[in-house]
């Protein structure tokens, strides 16, 4: 358990750029403090200590923030960056070096006591706020954007992104195609609708200017030139 600490404490240090002394990590980092409970939890579970490992769990999630299942499965190295929020449902399986930051949810769309929750394999790194439902697998260095909503396995070093999530280069690409389409729309409109405006009315020109300006009916002020006022 010791080498554990040491081992996580220097990976909140190296991913962390306001991790500022390993005491600092050691005392206030929840997302530790909630990894560590669990490793206890867990092996309680194991051993059918269920109650136990439940009553702990409730406890942890109460002064950390983060709840997870002490049925879970989760690696070395795993941090969970601010914590609050995140939620790892039974089944889940974390592998070893996985970053994820606050409001993660791993969870589960079936009722039946089956694996019904993400397997996230070594290295892969989950954005905040992001949402992985069912049996999924997030494959090894795989990068989850904050907000995604994950329903389906996502291939070793892809990113993803988006409700529902798909790859990011792919969805950029649409992305782009949609806009460049917008912008020749756009462009098409302007061009077809200045030839087609009203051209300008040089009759009408000429006789706004053939009238007669104020100074030649009368004077600004109001007077006539006899010098008297008008009402």
């Amino acid at each position: 358990m010791l080498a554990r600490i040491r081992s996580d404490v220097r990976t909140a240090l190296e991913n962390d750029p306001a991790a500022e002394s390993w005491i600092t990590v050691l005392l206030t980092y929840a997302g530790l403090h909630a990894i560590w409970g669990h490793v206890i939890a867990h092996a309680l579970w194991e051993r059918g200590h269920r109650l136990i490992a439940r009553l702990l769990s409730h406890l942890l999630r109460f002064f950390t923030g983060v709840e997870i299942h002490p049925g879970a499965s989760v690696g070395d190295r795993v941090f969970i960056d601010h914590g609050m929020g995140t939620v790892i449902g039974e089944t889940a399986e974390i592998g070893d070096d996985v970053q994820m930051y606050h409001g993660v949810t791993l969870g589960g769309k079936s009722s039946d006591p089956v694996k019904r929750h993400p397997t996230l394999e070594d290295g892969v790194t989950v954005g905040a706020n992001a949402t992985l439902i069912g049996d999924i697998t997030v494959g090894k260095n795989a990068t989850v954007g904050a907000g995604a909503v994950v329903v389906d396995d996502v291939p070793a070093g892809e990113t993803v992104a988006g409700v529902p999530a798909v790859p990011l280069e792919s969805d950029g690409g649409a992305a782009n195609d949609e806009a460049g389409h917008r912008s020749a729309s756009i462009d098409r409109t302007v061009v077809t609708e200045d030839p087609s405006a009203d051209p300008v009315d040089s009759d009408a020109g000429e006789s706004r200017a053939g009238e007669e300006s104020p100074s030649e009916t009368g004077r600004v002020d109001g007077s006539n030139d006899d010098g008297t006022c008008q009402a």
